[in-house]
């Protein structure tokens, strides 16, 4: 596998360039960059400390930055060394600028700024957090999805990403001999999904997980024939009560994720 150096350049906290780096590269099966990741550059010193790390290592250079001397400052070091330095922003603000026949106006970290927005993603972590793994079942109502499914189904990551998507989701897990709270089939507001995974990729799961905790497999919980009842039981519950289901088996979280959003989405043109 070849390795090259990446330099990841934001004036911000550097999240959206590194999505979009990493985004990309998963398509290069043969390659592993070597990260430089530079965030909250905003002062000709600081590219100054970029470019010097550059001329030492060359690599491909990947920025999210707005101020324009910086950038021409940044690109003309990238040209003397002949090397890429790609905008991911750019391309993308300037035909918007078109589009809309209005002036970009650069200024770093604009995105984060604490808006409606920001607050509504907070709110949505800390009612994440607080109804985790069937906590709080008194005002499920308020919640904007809720989430159920047996043990490692991902409940809880895809209820964290949701909320930083500003979307309240709470989560509830199924288990044998074990009813689920009734206020859940009581729920209007909310859209109630069902996540189920493949009996092999569970029990591995599970075992994994039990050997993270140093605890020993040979219990009920990793047991093959316990773990294809919990999911054939989940998979009646939610046939009997017309719950959307999303298999995660070959899903990432980001995946599942997005399909909920598409669900509650057209949920929600329904009900309009």
């Amino acid at each position: 596998m070849s390795k090259f150096h990446l330099y990841l350049i934001s004036d911000a906290t550097g999240e959206t360039v590194e999505s979009v780096a990493r985004a990309c590269l998963v398509q290069f099966e043969h390659t592993q960059p070597v990260e430089h990741i530079w965030n909250l550059v905003r002062s000709q010193r600081q590219i100054e400390d970029v470019i010097a790390d550059i001329e030492e290592r060359p690599g491909f250079v990947l920025y999210t930055l707005v101020n324009t001397e910086i950038i021409a400052q940044l690109q003309t070091a990238c040209r003397r060394l002949k090397i890429p330095c790609v905008s991911v922003l750019q391309p993308i603000m300037s035909a918007f600028g078109n589009y809309l026949n209005e002036e970009v106006h650069a200024r770093p970290g604009r995105q984060h700024t604490l808006d409606d927005e920001y607050y509504m993603r907070i709110a949505a972590m800390d009612y994440a957090m607080t109804h985790d793994d069937g906590q709080a079942i008194w005002n499920l109502e308020e919640a904007d999805v809720v989430i159920l499914g047996v043990s490692r189904t991902s409940k809880t990551p895809t209820c964290i990403y949701l909320a930083n998507r500003g979307i309240k989701a709470a989560n509830i897990p199924i288990v044998l001999g074990h009813e689920v709270p009734a206020e859940v089939f009581e729920l209007e507001k909310p859209l109630i999904v069902g996540l189920i995974n493949d009996t092999r990729n569970l029990v591995q799961v599970r075992r994994n997980r039990l050997r993270m905790l140093a605890e020993s497999d040979e219990t009920t919980y990793a047991d093959p024939e316990q773990v294809a009842e919990e999911v054939k039981y989940a998979e009646r519950l939610f046939a009997n009560q017309k719950w959307d289901v999303i298999d995660i088996s070959r899903r990432s979280i980001e995946e599942t994720a997005a399909t909920i959003i598409q669900l509650r989405t057209q949920n929600l043109e329904q009900k309009s």
